[in-house]
């Protein structure tokens, strides 16, 4: 058994971890904490294997908090900053994840600790990838929602919006598309122009310069034209 803590100030980013930690048998989550003094007097009187640790948060910062800890669990470093990789990295952290983070990324970052851990040396991985992969997490209208990859038809990034485009509705989100064409490669779906990713199996129509979906025209951007088709199988029928 893995005992852990998060130290995060972001309510909606704890609760994405919290969210991701679920899917881990061998991992019971001790508690969450807003700052790293709440975190230092919970250390003091507990055992703890592994810390989620956010960077900047008030009073004292991630880092300086690590830095502090004479005998410190592991750590892997959870952020939106990619300044500190460095720091974080001469504090001999687990691993360095930059918000928004993934699922994928997330359970990368678990093996590696379950590899780095003494205790699992000479044990089968008890890491377990989620009976159901087939959803993800998204932050939206103040809390974390779980997304069935079944639901969504296509994703749109609008300024500095993202719009998951689901069967009868709408979720808007800050996330950025990338992050989702991060988490949704090899599962269905495909990015066919900068501003969409569309769901291979909710594609009704084709032409040389769009798709249809549900009745909606996107456009198919010129350099994921070649691929898309290909994926498709419509190379030789749609030339132009």
């Amino acid at each position: 058994m893995t005992n852990c803590i998060i130290v995060e100030d972001e309510p909606l980013a704890a609760e994405i971890i919290e969210g991701y930690l679920k899917n881990f048998s061998e991992v019971f989550l001790l508690g969450k904490f807003e700052n790293s003094i709440a975190a230092f007097n919970f250390l003091k009187k507990k055992k703890v294997d592994l810390m989620f640790l956010d960077i900047r948060m008030p009073q004292v910062s991630g880092i300086d908090f690590l830095k502090i800890l004479s005998n410190p669990p592991k750590v892997i470093i959870t952020t939106a900053y990619r300044d500190f990789a460095l720091d974080g990295y001469e504090l001999d952290v687990v691993d360095y994840l930059l918000k928004p983070i993934s699922f994928e990324r997330f359970f990368k970052a678990m093996d590696k600790f379950y590899k780095s851990d003494e205790r699992n040396v000479n044990d089968s991985l008890i890491l377990q990838k989620p009976a159901d992969e087939n959803f993800i997490y998204v932050k939206a209208e103040r809390k974390v929602m779980k997304v069935y990859l079944k639901e969504i038809c296509f994703i749109e990034s609008l300024k500095d919006y993202t719009i998951l485009h689901l069967n009868g509705k709408k979720i808007i989100t800050h996330q950025l598309i990338s992050s989702f064409e991060e988490q949704l490669a090899c599962k269905g779906f495909i990015r066919i122009h900068r501003s969409y990713i569309v769901s291979i199996s909710k594609i009704e129509a084709v032409t040389s310069v769009s798709i249809e979906i549900h009745g909606k025209e996107l456009p198919i951007g010129r350099n994921y034209k070649n691929e898309l088709l290909k994926i498709l199988n419509l190379g030789k029928i749609i030339t132009k």
